[in-house]
């Protein structure tokens, strides 16, 4: 599974890298990074949480 980022929906919110540091990071301004090409099996469960939690729906999964 993939996540993918859309740098510029992003409002810098940082939920993402609350509910998982080890897929996503914030840049200097605050907009998201996603630190992985691939979702390791053990952060899904996380990478769909932030997801979900994302107020500018700016990330999706692929490859689900």
């Amino acid at each position: 599974m993939k996540v993918e980022a859309d740098r510029d929906a992003c409002i810098a919110s940082g939920n993402c890298v609350m509910v998982s540091d080890v897929v996503f990071d914030q840049d200097d301004d605050g907009v998201v990074e996603v630190l992985v090409d691939e979702v390791p099996d053990d952060e899904i469960a996380h990478a769909r949480e932030a997801v979900k939690l994302c107020p500018a729906s700016a990330l999706k999964l692929t490859g689900d």
